[in-house]
């Protein structure tokens, strides 16, 4: 039984679609973070995406715990030409392809970017080694929310669109067990 404890970075105040840009998280509010970093075991690993928004919350978090190298394969869902951009442009600009985007997931990219499915395939492998290089550990993920938001489809068996469905907030922590058996959902967006 391995144990995910995945968390979304602290938040970047962006207005637009976030994805690959790199933009610092605001992780002010010392009150959370020390809630957020006692609620997680102390004797997990910490991984995080390379966006350093990622990379700030996990050094943050480790406080003596084990910290991985940052992984790129972690990272959000590329946006491609709507990076940065507020739902109304996007939607003016793309009006067919947006609403695609987000009622119909999988295949449909937005222009140079990713859609969810080429995200899932990049980090279920990355999850996969994590697991088998850690078994039977508790690891910390701190990732994003189309990352987390795969998993949690991934273990539940659920379509895109049901995943995306859910909320997920900065500095939330998901859980999710991998047993022998198969995937555990344990409490997803959780706020301790």
């Amino acid at each position: 039984m391995t144990r995910l404890h995945l968390v979304r970075h602290g938040p970047t105040h962006a207005k637009g679609m976030v994805g690959w840009s790199d933009l610092p998280a605001d992780l002010s509010d010392a009150a959370t973070m020390a809630r957020l970093s006692d609620h997680l075991p102390r004797d997990a690993v910490v991984i995080s995406s390379d966006l350093i928004r990622c990379v700030a919350t996990a050094e943050a978090l480790a406080q003596g715990r084990d910290l991985l190298a940052p992984n790129e394969a972690l990272r959000e869902i590329h946006f491609g030409d709507w990076e940065l951009r507020r739902h109304p442009e996007i939607t003016e600009t793309h009006p067919e392809l947006s609403r695609a985007f987000w009622s119909e997931p999988g295949d449909i990219c937005p222009p140079g970017g990713e859609s969810w499915n080429q995200m899932r395939a990049r980090v279920d492998p990355a999850i996969d080694a994590l697991i088998a290089d850690h078994r039977g550990r508790d690891i910390i993920v701190v990732g994003h929310f189309g990352m987390i938001l795969g998993q949690v489809q991934r273990a539940r068996g659920i379509t895109p669109h049901e995943a995306l469905g859910q909320k997920i907030d900065n500095l939330s922590v998901t859980e999710i067990t991998r047993l022998e058996t198969g995937w555990n959902v344990g409490r997803v967006s959780h706020l301790p």
